[in-house]
């Protein structure tokens, strides 16, 4: 077996200078006498190529360098190989990215050295993993993922993305002003949920969005979704309540509605368009949505 790690870089993460960060980032892989190769991202989704061609060729140790989009597609491509099982794999990251949502669930610094030092340790999690289904596509994701208002932030993200951590607050600010919430039939637990609805979140880990903690939080390994199904929520509601967005009081108000499930099947009015689905703050596509868990697929490194 290839001991040595891959990292897959993504040069265009989080604005910060390639010549550098790669400089940093060598060093301090040398500076630890840790076997490595590395390979820079070129295109979108790149990663998930990357991944299967190291996989074939005995690697089963990634390190992920960019943001929660990188991990995304470095996660994706680990769950659509069928050389080896998924659990086999270990992933350590350096995020360099816009919003490093999936990092803070497991304290893991911004600092290159500090990141290289946890992944040296190999301490790892063996996390769940998210599955979404919809009509003409499927994706993964390690992080939270949803329907409806933050679909619909997302999508509008990705033109400010250069902006920066701000980025999540101009997108919010105008979704709060512009979205238009719509009619799910959500279907968990044996229940049938009919209302209006501003979004409705499945989570692995803790935070997403800039840092919004949006579901209650159990564990990342316990084989169940963290399901938010955020009501009729008002622009009034959000303004006088966002600091319990990032406090995570938000789940205590008396128009969201929280559960704990391996399944949730989201059916939108179907009069309704563009009623976009978000996974890791990545756009995945429109309309009804399955999601899954598949329970402790895959080790992260992680800060313990």
């Amino acid at each position: 077996m290839n001991t040595c790690w891959f990292v897959i870089i993504n040069p265009t993460a989080g604005n910060t200078s390639l010549s550098s960060i790669l400089g940093e980032i060598k060093y301090h892989l040398n500076n630890n006498n840790i076997k490595y190769s590395y390979a820079l991202t070129t295109h979108e989704k790149h990663e998930i190529e990357l991944v299967h061609e190291a996989i074939n060729n005995g690697i089963k140790k990634f390190i992920s360098v960019g943001g929660d989009g990188t991990l995304h597609n470095i996660v994706n491509g680990i769950m659509t190989q069928n050389k080896v099982s998924s659990n086999e794999i270990t992933v350590g990251v350096i995020p360099l990215g816009t919003g490093n949502d999936w990092v803070k669930t497991y304290k893991i610094p911004q600092k290159i050295s500090k990141n290289i030092e946890i992944i040296k340790s190999e301490k790892t999690v063996c996390q769940d993993i998210g599955y979404l289904k919809l009509k003409n596509n499927s994706t993964y994701f390690n992080n939270v993922a949803g329907i409806g208002y933050d679909g619909y932030v997302v999508n509008k993200l990705k033109k400010l993305k250069k902006l920066g951590s701000i980025a999540y607050l101009i997108s919010g600010l105008y979704g709060l002003l512009f979205y238009k919430k719509t009619s799910f039939t959500i279907q968990v637990n044996n229940e049938i949920i009919k209302t209006k609805c501003l979004m409705t979140l499945f989570g692995i880990c803790k935070y997403s969005a800039g840092g919004m903690q949006l579901t209650n939080y159990k564990n990342s390994s316990n084989g169940f979704l963290d399901i938010t199904i955020a009501k009729n929520l008002t622009f009034k509601d959000l303004i006088l309540n966002i600091k319990k967005l990032y406090n995570g009081q938000i789940i205590n108000h008396n128009k969201v509605e929280t559960f704990l499930s391996d399944q949730i099947t989201i059916v939108p009015d179907l009069s309704t368009s563009n009623i976009y689905i978000q996974a890791d703050g990545e756009l995945i596509g429109t309309g009804p949505v399955t999601v899954q868990i598949i329970k402790k697929a895959i080790n992260f490194v992680v800060n313990t």
